[in-house]
């Protein structure tokens, strides 16, 4: 496909910008392979995005954005949610099925929202895991630590804290 065909958008509900294609109709998170980045910096509306983006950082200066995948198991801090009253998993059974969320998820932003909105033990499954934007302080520290690492747009590996065991995709 033609460099002409691309153009880079932002999406309204995960606030990303994604890459979409004129002629097919098609839509990628990631840059299409067909690309180079210097290719990708040139495209329409990647000047916009990218002003879009540092705009919404630096109105919440020292926060983030993210959105999480928690499993519990029988020591987390409350082993209960909204789907299970009494979690009896141990902590590796939840890390075992964090790691096939993870692999379905392959980098998909919407595989992980549609994930966490079935299976997240957090309330925040009825926002698709979506946390709302944060300071530090505001989070158990290994969850404050591994969302402020991540770089917008990109999904840690397993973290453990108190609550249990997350997969968090950081979204601002």
């Amino acid at each position: 496909m033609p460099i002409d065909d691309w153009e880079v958008r932002m999406s309204i509900s995960k606030g990303l910008p994604y890459f979409f294609n004129k002629q097919s109709k098609t839509s990628l998170w990631d840059k299409p392979p067909e690309l180079t980045e210097e290719e990708a910096k040139h495209l329409p509306g990647y000047e916009h995005v990218l002003n879009v983006a540092q705009a919404a950082a630096s109105s919440r200066p020292g926060q983030v954005r993210a959105s999480h995948l928690l499993v519990k198991h029988k020591d987390s801090r409350r082993p209960s949610s909204w789907k299970e009253n009494n979690i009896t998993r141990t902590k590796e059974e939840a890390i075992e099925i964090l790691r096939g969320y993870q692999t379905e998820i392959n980098g998909s932003p919407d595989t992980f929202a549609k994930l966490a909105s079935e299976h997240s033990d957090c309330s925040s499954h009825s926002n698709n895991g979506d946390l709302g934007w944060f300071g530090k302080g505001q989070m158990q520290k290994p969850f404050e630590d591994g969302t402020f690492a991540l770089e917008v747009g990109k999904m840690s590996d397993v973290i453990s804290t108190d609550s249990g065991v997350h997969l968090i995709l950081r979204t601002g």
